[in-house]
């Protein structure tokens, strides 16, 4: 099979990924191979391609947001039809169907995280595209009891986003404790943001939108930001809530001055430059600081159950998986709205 690996980390301009042949991969006992048709691109994708996070293995091939058909199954898996369902061997799973495969490859399911719904936090987590070969290649195999179910209702290239982007921005929203009617603000505007802000106006709450971006200051306003402007700008009103998804340390001052006291700021950022030192006061008065680490399976599940009804709707930017390099670093200089896709069905 064709797969994009990377073996050696390099800056996005000097193509860390190598196209090549590889093995197509053979199912565990309680696991499924799925075909891969797309595969979205995740700012985590970067960070392991130019050495930011360093995955505990090289070569690897990154990509956490598939989509595709199960195409062969492992001997222990439950074939019993019935719909898809989390449980033992993943009861329901049968040839053919579409499922998707998040960032979440597996945890150990019995530590104090796990048994209290706390997967992302288990030390034995293991992740899609850094533990294990993911998605930037037309086959890919895949633990059968963190697979997600896709409504019929949504097509494969507008699925891949919301399986990392549209989950963790999902998660971030309910670690911010953002409730209905409240002021939201966004630092950063990519993937995750460009969903987020869909969710936010879905529950009626005004949202601004903090990027250095024209061209993502226009997709803001026109998704229904009602101001927009750049980190260092004061908005009109103070926020009740805050989520930075843009990986720079020095937003965090700056969007603690425009939190509210009593409000939340929840940093989504897997890999971050250093927060700078600041004055007690900007924390004072009740604020909430906290950091996103991953998602849970459940947040994936009341995600795409949400995503169905309104419909979300991803802005997706289509790249052959040939292009891959093309997208890590497109991506990396916002010259793309919405997400990066690889089509990678042949």
């Amino acid at each position: 099979m064709r797969c994009q690996r990377l073996h050696h980390p390099k800056p996005a301009d000097q193509n860390p990924l190598v196209l090549g042949d590889c093995p197509i991969p053979q199912p565990g006992s309680n696991q499924v191979r799925i075909k891969v048709s797309y595969c979205g691109v995740c700012r985590t994708d970067l960070h392991i391609a130019e050495g930011d996070i360093h995955p505990p293995h090289l070569p690897i091939t990154p990509g956490h947001q598939v989509v595709g058909v199960v195409d062969a199954i492992g001997d222990a898996v439950d074939q019993t039809p019935s719909p898809l369902i989390r449980g033992r061997a993943g009861a329901g799973v049968s040839l053919s169907q579409r499922v998707g495969v998040p960032w979440l490859h597996s945890a150990c399911g019995v530590c104090c995280y796990c048994r209290t719904g706390l997967e992302n936090l288990c030390e034995q987590a293991r992740f899609t595209g850094f533990h294990v070969d993911g998605g930037f290649a037309e086959y890919i195999v895949a633990d059968v009891n963190y697979l997600l179910p896709f409504p019929e209702s949504i097509n494969d290239q507008n699925a891949a986003p919301w399986l990392c982007a549209g989950i963790v921005g999902f998660r971030s929203l309910r670690l911010a404790d953002l409730k209905p009617g409240e002021r939201l603000g966004l630092f950063g505007f990519g993937a995750a943001g460009h969903l987020a802000i869909q969710v936010a106006r879905h529950w009626g709450c005004e949202v601004y939108v903090f990027t250095r971006s024209s061209s993502h200051r226009r997709h803001a306003e026109e998704l229904g930001a009602v101001w927009t402007g750049g980190a260092e700008d004061q908005p009109p009103k103070l926020i009740d809530r805050g989520i930075i998804f843009a990986p720079a340390g020095w937003i965090v001052p700056l969007a603690l001055e425009k939190l509210r006291p009593g409000g939340t700021l929840a940093i989504n950022a897997i890999h971050m430059s250093d927060i700078p030192q600041m004055s007690y006061q900007k924390i004072y008065g009740e604020r909430t600081l906290r950091s996103v680490a991953n998602a849970t399976y459940q947040d994936g599940v009341d995600f795409l159950k949400l995503a169905a009804e309104f419909p979300i709707k991803p802005k997706v930017n289509l790249y052959p998986l040939e292009d891959a390099n093309r997208a890590l670093l497109d991506m990396k200089e916002s010259a793309i709205d919405g997400e990066a896709v690889l089509e990678i069905r042949s």
